[in-house]
Formats: structure tokens, sequence, C-alpha cells
């Protein structure tokens, strides 16, 4: 036992002598972090950046004009009208997310076609292929603009009354009876846009703004109601799982530098002469082992102390917490084992673990939301450590999830390092021999 802890001793001195481990593992993460919370959401105090969307005016008709008085007033776009060519170029370069092409004779084609009575005019959408989810929003929004104000301007504007008087001339001039209806239809909307019109003449004279048109809206409203939990009294905080992650990513770095550190004392032979000492080769793992947990969970405290003093993220169950950091600290110097057991040579171990910790990381969902993923892929990072590590922290943080998620998360974490380390102990025996 003297010797386990001796061993143990030297590794953590060694390491906190190392300036560049420190950097890699312990600043770099809280700076990382610190960058994709603020991307992602922050503290949820600062307002969404608006959508830069060019919008290229070919029809100069009135309900052309209020479409694009509609898109400009919405908060949710940076609306700047060019011309067709700019506003391609632009798209092109970045300077604009998308671009809305209004063709000439919108306004009145878009009228008939609300009836059913003309072609369906075409409003170009241009956008960034690496904005995909940009382009749902002002589709969306564009839909609604587009909605209130056509259907306004059918019921009780100049366009309407045209369109109305147009279509009942056609329809006196067939004597096709099953057009009956249609043409009963478009008598009780003259007589209405006819109502509509002695109101706002009636309103103008009296000194009033005059009436609004009446149009199709949106029939309903929405709410936004983030859910987390309730014991966050500031809500969610989009530093929590930036931290997570970064944590984890870093961490895991820390334990390939373990594993290379091995390689390197066997290449020195450091590692042959602990071995002809009066210790047995599971006593110098385990050393290994639980000296590289204890820098791990050290780095986790430390990461998350400063996650909370600086950037307000709160541990909900810290119990939990405590549990989760553990088994992942274990984890991660089971990794390193298993590095140093299969690698060749410290060159080339270093190449291998480290795009394998990136991509588990990637799978993980500690760079992009995992949900963003295909359904085959999600399926897959149930197998992937970095995943279950990843939700722990967040179930302990800004979920506030109980025990229960904890426990499956830690036991997930176990497993995984029970192979690791059997599988390193397995390969270590086996070279001795």
């Amino acid at each position: 036992m003297n010797a386990l802890k001796a061993l143990v001793r030297k590794d953590i001195v060694l390491y906190l002598q190392d300036r560049r481990a420190l950097l890699l593992n312990l600043v770099m993460p809280l700076v990382l972090a610190a960058f994709f919370g603020y991307l992602f959401g922050g503290s949820g105090e600062q307002k969404t950046s608006r959508i830069d969307v060019a919008l290229v005016m070919q029809d100069s008709g009135a309900t052309a004009q209020k479409i694009a008085s509609g898109l400009k007033a919405d908060a949710s776009l940076r609306i700047t009208e060019m011309p067709r060519a700019q506003a391609e170029e632009a798209v092109r370069k970045g300077a604009q997310k998308a671009a809305i092409v209004i063709p000439a004779g919108f306004g009145e084609a878009a009228g008939s076609a609300l009836f059913g009575a003309g072609e369906k005019p075409k409003i170009d959408v241009l956008y960034d292929p690496s904005q995909t989810a940009v382009l749902a929003m002002v589709r969306g929004l564009l839909t609604q603009q587009v909605m209130q104000t056509v259907s306004a301007d059918m019921f009780g504007g100049q366009g309407g009354q045209k369109f109305t008087e147009k279509a009942m001339k056609e329809l006196d001039a067939n004597a096709d009876a099953s057009n009956a209806p249609l043409r009963d239809f478009l008598g009780s909307l003259k007589t209405f846009q006819a109502a509509q019109n002695a109101g706002t003449a009636a309103s103008a004279a009296g000194g009033g703004s005059g009436a609004k048109s009446a149009g199709l809206t949106m029939p309903f409203t929405t709410s936004e109601q983030p859910v987390t939990s309730k014991q966050l009294a500031a809500g969610y905080n989009g530093y929590a799982h930036s931290f997570a992650g970064m944590s984890v990513q870093f961490i895991l770095f820390m334990g390939i530098d373990m594993g290379i550190g091995i390689l390197l004392a066997r290449r020195m032979g450091i590692w042959s002469r602990l071995l002809a000492a009066p210790i047995t080769l599971r006593t110098v793992l385990a050393a290994r082992a639980v000296s590289g947990a204890i820098i791990a969970f050290g780095l986790l405290v430390v990461i998350f102390a400063a996650a909370k003093l600086i950037f307000g993220v709160t541990i909900v169950n810290l119990a939990g917490f405590v549990g989760v950091a553990v088994c992942f600290a274990l984890l991660t110097s089971s990794f390193g084992l298993l590095i140093a057991a299969f690698g060749k040579t410290p060159e080339a171990a270093r190449g291998i673990a480290v795009f394998a910790t990136l991509i588990m990381v990637m799978l993980g969902g500690a760079w992009v939301p995992s949900f963003l993923f295909p359904e085959w892929m999600q399926t897959l990072t149930m197998f992937v450590p970095t995943r279950w590590a990843v939700d722990g922290f967040d179930a302990m943080t800004w979920r506030g999830l109980g025990m229960d998620a904890a426990l499956q998360a830690m036991g997930a974490e176990l497993l995984f390092a029970v192979v690791f380390a059997t599988l390193a102990i397995w390969r270590f025996t086996r070279d001795a021999r």
C-alpha cells in the first residue's frame, strides 16, 4: 500500500509541474466552453441577433409594398433592399443569409390565385445552403405576411374590387349554370367590399386615420415557455452544456497524455525498472489508474467551480454530480491505460487516440446537439461513453434531474471503465510474459 501511495503521489506531482498539460486540460476547456456557451444563448440575458435577409422588389404595387413593410417591421429580420444580381452575390458570399424576390405583378396575381381564379405566382427565396434552419424561418414569416396582406387587399382594397368586378363580368358572359354558386359568392364579396370602403370613407371624413382593411390573419399565437428544473430560478443557462462537453473532451485528452506517458516510460526503460522493483504489475497499473482518476476529478471540480462562479452555472444535484464526475474520472484513467496497452509508439498512439477521442466527443453531443444526427447515428451514440458523460452532467446541472438519471449515467460510465481496464490489464499481462 505504501508503494501504491508513493506512485500515485509521484504521478500527481509530475502532472502539476507540467504547465503545458495544465494549460491544455484546464484553461482550454474554460475558454472554449465560455465561447460555445455564449454562442448558444449564454445565461439567457442577451437578445437573439436578427437574420440578415435581402429583399428584391420587382413589383411596385401597393400589395407588394405592404408585404415589404411587414417584413421590415419583423423583429427577427434585418431587411435590406437591393437588385437581384447584388442579392445573389451577397447570399453567395454569406453577407446575407437569404434573399426574397417578389416578382412583377405579384400582388394582382396572388389576389386572383387566392380564390383559385389564376395561376399561383412564385416568390424566389435564395438561401445559403449552410443555413437551412434560416430558410424555414424566413419561409414561415413570408407566408404570414403574404396571407395577411393579400387577403386584406382582396376583402377591402382596390385590388379586390377590380378582381371582383372583372370576375363577375366574365361569369356573366359565360352562361354555364355551374358558375352560379361562385357568382353568388363574388356578389356577397362585392357587398362586403362596398361596406368596408364606406366605413373607411366615413372614418376619414370624421378626422380619423381610416378603418383598417379586414383580412385573413394567423388564427393563433404561441407562448414560448422554456422547461427546466424548478430549482433553477434564473432559467436555462447555455454555459452548462458547453462546460459539460468541453470538460469531457479535454479531460479525455489528459487521459491520452497519461497513456502516452506510459509509452514514453517504456521507451526510456523507466517502466522496466519499476517492474524490477519489489512491486507487482497490477500495483503499478493501479497507481496509474488512481492518480489519473484523481487528476481528472480535480480538473472537473475546478472547471465547474469556475463555471459556477463566473458564468452562473448551477449544479442542482450535487451528490449526483459528484457520482457522475467520479465515474467519468475512472473512465478517463482506464482509457489512458487502454491507449498505453495497445499503443505501438508514443507518436502513433497519440494520433490515433486524439482522432478516436474527437470522434467520441462529436458523437457524444458535445459539439453538435445529438438530435440533429440521423436516427441510426443517434442509436449508435448509445454505445459511445462520452454520450453518457455529457448527458450525465447535463442532467445534474440545467436539467435538474434526480439520482435515477445520475445512476444511469454512472452505470454506463463504470461499464465502459471496466471494459477498458480489463482489456488493458490483459494486454499488459500478456506482454509481460
